[in-house]
């Protein structure tokens, strides 16, 4: 079982871990993952007995909050503008204080004029500090006091010591105007200013954050408000929410479609781009699925409701999307193991830095004094203690964790949330990083390659019977089977003869045909290797029509009566328009691709020489497309293996990435990795090229949130870095890795 948790009060990567660990612990519980980008927490357990009070009560001991999902649900573009509207009120208040700091300073600075003396400067600089902290900086001090006594330090730890150290040696410099302390140099307008800087990252990051997320917020707004359904012989407006399975709702052009559902009368196209990407719009007819929240563009449509409520298809990408962004690219496991253990190193080494400075003040010193020739900032003449305290809050504020914390998970939200608006669900994280790794691609035939809808082509008579009868057996006998050949049979047969013979007895056997009775006599239909399983001959001219027929790339289904052959039937599975042009896109791209199938080897062949693979694995079982990936895996090659979900389900988890094909409404596939709603080979293209994106952009992020702390963080401990720039910059990496990973939006996704 699966819980989602909105978590509020997260701020940096040491929150996420917090929380992450805190519900890891809680008994039951069997997995935890935080995303701090979409700041939700996704909790596995095998049983109910996880009570959601006591998820709730270990977020709450570990000094955060679960927003409940009444809140929730009420809006969530509410929430995210009254998160950015709080975010700019604390901006615009650090900032009414912190200019009139910055406009005091500059004179005292360049030309020793202190407005009010020393006195009343140094009350200025600690009053107007003193409020952007307690007032606006009041929830960053919050979240430090918290996170510490948890013994979980987080961000805010680090803003908080940096800014009340800087407001502290005003204290001191002002017990020096009384004569009751030694001179010193105060940086209480400074402690203002690393506040004021920060909580401006904060808004800029939010609002990045927010669009950023904009994908997804979009699709949970695409829900049709009201349905006109028929009850009682008449029409009636309801909210969609009271929608029930079976309501008959009718659509009018340009209406939105408020459920899922089937066409029961009408004609009209449909508009599908919010589920396939697909601008085109689509016929529908009786008998056709349609998919919730589409629109419909001209004609009246009455559809029944199949699906209502979170078992939508728009409802389940919103929940497979919601989990992607949740789950962990393995790269991010090293990021993690740094950040949850960053604040304290860092407290640390402040501690180290202001220490190292009083013990070898000379050396340090001179540092300063030739640093200062070219940085304007350094004043030399602070005096030892100053100096040491200066460097050991620049320390303070500018490391960063918050970059590190948001690279892979901002890069992630982005690239599915882009995913989803083409029609491309990444279900697991990992997938974007393996996809890189892998070597070859196993595309199944049936549903993949080709369209999955057979059609009979050719009724051969192989002795005296004719060919309606050999038909009329046939199709008696598929009509129990659910599989496309059989389904083609009868389809075929329906249309010569209306009525067709029942049935007793039906047998399948897995992978080579089936068995039933009908008119008192035995009838097996399937492959060669069921007829000479049961010893029944097929002669040479069955055989050279067979090895005919297979060189076209049609499927030949032998048919048999009381332990004789009687006829074949042809049966062809046209290729998709697309998929000569994905495979030859695929070999480009430096991927080998592969053609597994349980038809026989000359069919197979014909097929693969069509759409040009050169490699063929043929007359497979369902079950034994697993043992050839295991066979693929263990000659050392990385595999992608693209099926249809279902009876290619063991080999799409054994492999080392899954893409499952979906089409329309079918799209809750649990054993891909990755799940295309288009049925097109085109989107394992896109599929690839959006993985390769975002995982560029993953790493792109975390080299600059690397670089950063590894270049910025030596510059402090050498007293180089201005506790306000040292701020300003650590505030500039968290945005840019954000920025950084909207542009992944503008992902070129295109097949040529």
């Amino acid at each position: 079982m699966k819980e989602s948790l909105q978590i509020e009060g997260m701020h940096c990567a040491g929150c996420a871990n917090s929380v992450e660990k805190a519900l890891a612990e809680v008994e039951g519980v069997d997995k935890a993952s935080v995303n701090l980008a979409t700041e939700k927490a996704f909790v596995e357990f095998e049983n109910g007995e996880v009570l959601h009070e006591k998820l709730k009560e270990a977020v709450q001991n570990a000094g955060y909050d679960i927003k409940e999902e009444a809140d929730e649900d009420k809006d969530a573009d509410i929430t995210g503008k009254k998160k950015l509207d709080v975010a700019y009120h604390k901006m615009w208040w650090s900032w009414a204080m912190t200019i009139p700091i910055i406009l005091l300073m500059i004179p005292e600075m360049f030309a020793g004029f202190a407005l009010g003396g020393e006195l009343g400067y140094q009350l200025l600089m600690i009053g107007l500090s003193s409020v952007v902290i307690f007032y606006p900086g009041w929830e960053t001090l919050k979240g430090a006091w918290r996170s510490a006594i948890n013994g979980s330090p987080n961000m805010d730890v680090l803003i908080a010591m940096g800014s009340l150290a800087a407001l502290g040696t005003g204290f001191v410099a002002l017990l020096h105007v009384f004569g009751m302390a030694p001179p010193f140099h105060s940086f209480a307008g400074i402690a203002g200013m690393i506040m004021a800087f920060h909580l401006t990252g904060r808004y800029v990051e939010t609002k990045a954050k927010g669009r950023a997320s904009e994908a997804i917020k979009n699709l949970m707004t695409l829900e049709a408000k009201e349905a006109t359904i028929i009850r009682n012989g008449k029409e009636m407006t309801i909210p969609v929410k009271e929608l029930e399975v079976d309501d008959v709702m009718v659509v009018r052009p340009g209406e939105k479609i408020p459920t899922d559902g089937k066409v029961i009368d009408g004609e009209s196209s449909v508009d599908e781009s919010l589920a396939t990407g697909e601008s085109m719009p689509v016929r529908k007819e009786k008998g056709d699925e349609v998919i919730g929240s589409t629109i419909n563009k001209n004609g009246t449509l009455k559809v029944q409701a199949t699906k209502v409520g979170s078992e939508t298809f728009l409802n389940q990408i919103i929940r497979m999307v919601e989990e992607a962004q949740s789950s962990k690219v393995p790269i991010q496991e090293f990021a993690d193991r740094i950040t949850a253990v960053f604040v304290p190193v860092i407290i640390g080494l402040a501690v180290a830095t202001w220490t190292a400075w009083m013990i070898f003040p000379e050396f340090f010193g001179q540092v300063a004094v030739w640093a200062s020739g070219f940085i304007p900032w350094i004043n030399p003449g602070m005096g030892e203690i100053a100096l040491a305290f200066y460097a050991a809050i620049a320390v303070l504020v500018i490391a960063c964790p918050c970059a590190l914390g948001l690279a892979t998970p901002t890069a992630l939200m982005v690239g599915t949330g882009l995913g989803a608006e083409n029609g491309i669900l990444i279900r697991k994280g990992k997938a974007v990083e393996l996809l890189r790794e892998t070597d070859v691609i196993v595309l199944d035939k049936t549903g993949t390659i080709t369209k999955g809808e057979p059609s009979v082509t050719d009724v051969v008579a192989v002795s005296d019977w004719d060919k309606k009868t050999i038909l009329k057996y046939a199709a008696a006998a598929e009509r129990g089977s659910e599989h496309p050949l059989g389904e083609a049979i009868v389809s075929h047969a329906q249309e010569h003869e209306k009525d067709l013979w029942d049935a007793s007895g039906f047998e399948a056997v897995t992978g080579k045909g089936i068995r039933a009775e009908i008119e008192g006599k035995e009838v097996i239909i399937g492959n060669k290797r069921l007829f000479e399983e049961q010893g029944i001959t097929v002669n040479s001219e069955a055989k050279a029509d067979i090895e005919e027929y297979e060189s076209q790339a049609k499927t030949t289904v032998l048919v048999g009566v009381d332990g004789e052959l009687v006829g074949l039937i042809a049966i062809a599975d046209p290729i998709k328009e697309d998929s000569k042009k994905a495979i030859a896109t695929i070999k480009k791209m430096g991927f080998t691709p592969v053609m597994i199938t349980g038809d026989n080897e000359r069919t197979a062949r014909a097929v693969a020489s069509e759409v040009g693979i050169e490699q063929v694995i043929a007359g497979v079982l369902p079950d034994q497309k697993s043992d050839e990936i295991k066979r693929l895996q263990s000659e050392g090659k990385k595999v992608i293996m693209v099926g249809d979900g279902i009876n290619d389900a063991p080999a799409l988890t054994q492999a080392d990435v899954g893409i499952a094909i979906g089409t329309g409404t079918d799209v809750a596939i649990e054993s891909g990795d990755i799940v295309l709603v288009k049925g097109e080979l085109q989107s394992v293209v896109q599929a690839i090229k959006l993985s390769e994106a975002t995982f560029k952009k993953i790493k792109q992020n975390l080299f600059w949130a690397f670089f950063y702390n590894v270049v910025m963080i030596p510059l402090a401990v050498m007293g180089m870095m201005h506790p306000v720039l040292a701020e300003a910059a650590m505030a500039f990496s968290s945005i840019n890795v954000v920025f950084n990973s909207r542009r992944l939006q503008k992902a070129d996704l295109s097949t040529t």
